[in-house]
């Protein structure tokens, strides 16, 4: 039997004719609804973080950075060290703008992998409800940049935040192979892009060179203001200062730091913190390398400052060692004024395997079997630099053949180093460059002195290991203190000779040769500073073991001598002196003038000849024939040298250096001597002002020149104010020499003939 047909027509409004005809199946029917569009949104301010009410407008920034995006078809790039504050300048223009332009479109992408750039374009895509962006095949890409460089669409801003790295910025294709990102910024004249890195050479690749504005740490006055925001009641004005100083006003380091003491504000004050951070090298990383959460950062990102930038040193040593090798050796040196010429020696003896614990069988470090030459080492010098003035690690200087660091990036880098096992072997490098370069401090270097001293003064706080690097650490740490001594800089040239000492005293025992004259220099400058008990106890020391190990007429010999008769002179210890000096000064003892004038005039012409007429030593021997004069009452011919010796040492030492000041003392000697009083008075007041600042106002060479001012008042009719001065010297005298020492005896001698003569 046929099956029946059957015919079935649907009428109304919402069906046309529908028609089933023969159909001996089940029957099927689908109905799609049709997607309505989407309303368009209005404009709005997308940015990740909150405002930050703290914020502090560093000078012109803002409006640098207000004034570039500005422009049509803007791009702006903020370059800078990690944790200087980039993503908050950019967080605080885009309220700003928003505030400004409320019709203004803000877009924030996380540029630091590809597939947060992704994922970023897809959050504009629905923040701007693009058709078609929930299609799996879709590029969003494309869908995002013709959004952009539609002008219908309005205004917008773009941030491209910690853009960082290279690979970031380089695409997957649907073909496998890769896309640049950047030709997705699209060139509307409506809209901006505004980029935040830590590299120069990424952020090249999306701005050109002139649109990039260099990102630096905080004035002073901007870091205080920071920590008195985030610190509150728990900071008061000077811990603030002091605070914003040590961690040389770099934002992050003092957000972190404000956050550790806020959160520990029962237990930890500034002073607290400032006590525990200058503690040690140790105390600093323990808290630079605490991790306190951050409102205002990508939560993929450290909020330790070390560790943000110990990220960055990682991607160096993979992209190029050379360069992470000098960044190594950089890291040692005093920040400021690092010298081309030092850094550009890298031994190939010492680069070796940067995998930790790479030693041989002997436990030392083996060294690379890389084949580079040093040649090959210099001639990538320029690259090396270019990488780290890309990051941002370094600065050059106006005269382009120094460098400079920012402190706390050298301390990321030795904590860096140390966790891959190559702290000492750079450090031995940097103390073998150093020592290398560094001369003794006679007057012929004083220039290189004077450029290296700030590294050597660093080298002080850093001991090496090893035998060998210690005894070059103790010979740059003598020389050192050697330029010190010669420049009057007493404190430095004790601390530095003190160290050198002791690791020789160690090393060598007491009775080597640089032993010695090492102890010698400490003793030198406890003498010059008026310490001379202590400075007659090393110089014992030096004479008595000199007699054993040299000659007698040995210029060590002769010279440690003299300074022990110096220093029992300072005593008041005439006999003993006299005794001393025979055996170096037999003209003088004996009174021959015209022979002892004769000889000090051809060692004079000599020294003028030879060293030339600025040199120290043809100073001391102009010094040494104008007081031959004054003795024999030759006076004119006296301070007509010594005014020359004044005028040459205040050139080539300054004003305010000892040997200056002695040299003004003796010519104002001279003058009242002459009776010239006034003119002596003019002199001594500058003196005594200047050791008082300098020396201090207890110090025996300010406490002398106060005696010598005290008489010149008294020749001058002033004798009230004689008496008192001399009152004052006597005081000081009793506490500094003692009452037994002849200088206060005679200051008391006088005081009491003053004051009788008063009476009377």
């Amino acid at each position: 039997m046929a099956n029946p047909t059957f015919n079935s027509t649907f009428s109304g409004s919402s069906n046309q004719g529908l028609q089933v005809g023969h159909n001996p199946g089940q029957i099927e029917a689908h109905f799609h609804q049709a997607q309505r569009p989407e309303a368009p949104p209005s404009p709005s301010c997308v940015v990740p973080f909150r405002r930050d009410p703290d914020f502090v407008d560093c000078g012109t920034l803002l409006d640098q950075i207000r004034e570039g995006c500005s422009a049509p078809a803007s791009r702006i790039a903020l370059v800078g060290l990690g944790g200087v504050g980039k993503s908050q300048l950019a967080i605080e223009h885009c309220y700003r703008t928003t505030d400004r332009s409320p019709e203004t479109w803000v877009f924030w992408v996380h540029a630091s992998t590809a597939a947060r750039i992704e994922q970023g374009y897809r959050d504009i895509a629905d923040q701007v409800k693009l058709a078609g962006r929930n299609d799996p095949k879709a590029d969003v890409f494309k869908l995002v940049h013709n959004w952009l460089r539609n002008e219908e669409n309005g205004k917008w801003l773009l941030v491209l935040d910690n853009a960082d790295e290279t690979a970031a910025l380089s695409l997957p294709a649907s073909n496998g192979t890769r896309r640049y990102f950047s030709s997705y910024l699209s060139q509307s004249k409506n809209g901006s892009v505004l980029v935040t890195s830590r590299t120069k050479s990424v952020a090249l690749q999306l701005v050109e060179e002139r649109d990039i504005i260099p990102i630096k740490p905080m004035d002073d006055t901007s870091a205080q203001a920071l920590l008195q925001k985030k610190l509150g009641e728990e900071a008061d004005k000077d811990g603030a200062a002091e605070l914003a100083d040590a961690l040389e006003f770099m934002p992050l380091a003092l957000v972190q730091a404000a956050a550790y003491i806020r959160q520990r504000a029962a237990r930890c004050s500034v002073q607290q913190y400032l006590e525990k951070f200058h503690k040690s090298e140790k105390e600093k990383t323990s808290l630079l390398n605490s991790d306190e959460d951050s409102l205002r950062r990508d939560k993929e990102a450290k909020n330790s400052i070390l560790i943000t930038w110990q990220i960055s040193f990682d991607h160096i040593l993979e992209e190029r060692q050379s360069a992470a090798d000098l960044l190594s050796l950089m890291s040692f040196f005093d920040r400021q004024g690092i010298p081309e010429s030092l850094i550009r020696v890298r031994s190939r003896t010492r680069i070796r395997h940067w995998a930790p614990n790479a030693t041989n069988a002997d436990g030392e470090y083996s060294n690379s079997d890389s084949s580079e030459s040093e040649a090959s080492l210099d001639d990538g010098f320029e690259e090396d630099i270019l990488m780290l003035r890309n990051y941002s690690f370094i600065g050059l200087t106006t005269d382009t053949t120094t460098f400079d660091m920012h402190r706390l990036v050298q301390l990321a880098t030795r904590k860096w180093l140390e966790g891959q096992s190559q702290l000492e072997i750079w450090k031995e490098q940097y103390i073998d460059n150093l020592c290398t370069a560094f001369p003794n401090g006679e007057h012929e270097n004083w220039t290189q002195c004077q450029a290296l001293f700030p590294h050597a003064k660093s080298a002080l706080l850093q001991p090496p290991k090893s035998k060998e690097s210690l005894r070059r650490w103790a010979l740059l740490l003598y020389n050192a203190a050697w330029y010190a001594w010669r420049k009057g800089s007493l404190g430095d040239a004790e601390e530095l000779s003190i160290k050198s000492m002791k690791i020789e005293i160690k090393l060598l025992g007491k009775e080597h040769k640089d032993t010695l004259s090492s102890m010698a220099m400490v003793g030198l400058a406890r003498s010059h500073a008026g310490r001379w008990t202590e400075a007659e106890e090393l110089q014992v020391q030096v004479v008595e073991t000199r007699k054993r190990v040299l000659r007698a007429e040995h210029p060590d010999m002769l010279r440690s001598i003299h300074n022990l008769a110096s220093t029992y002179c300072n005593q008041g210890r005439w006999k003993e002196a006299e005794e001393l000096q025979v055996q170096v000064m037999e003209t003088r003892k004996r009174g021959r003038w015209k022979e002892a004038e004769e000889l000090q005039m051809q060692v004079m012409e000599m020294r003028k000849r030879v060293l030339g007429a600025e040199h120290p030593d043809m100073l001391s021997s102009m010094n040494n024939l104008a007081h031959m004069w004054k003795c024999r009452g030759r006076w004119a011919e006296a301070e007509e040298l010594q005014v020359q010796v004044i005028e040459i040492r205040k050139r080539v030492l300054g004003a305010e250096h000892p040997d200056t000041l002695t040299s003004m003392n003796n010519l104002a000697s001279t003058y009242w001597n002459q009776g010239r009083w006034k003119e002596a008075e003019e002199l001594e007041v500058q003196v005594v002002e200047t050791r008082k600042r300098v020396l201090g106002a207890e110090h025996p060479d300010t406490l002398s020149s106060m005696n010598n001012l005290a008489h010149t008042w008294k020749s001058r009719g002033r004798n009230g104010e004689a008496i008192a001065l001399m009152e004052r010297c006597v005081q000081l005298s009793r506490q500094i020499l003692g009452p037994q020492h002849p200088r206060t005896a005679s200051s008391l001698r006088n005081l009491n003939k003053w004051q009788m003569e008063n009476r009377d």
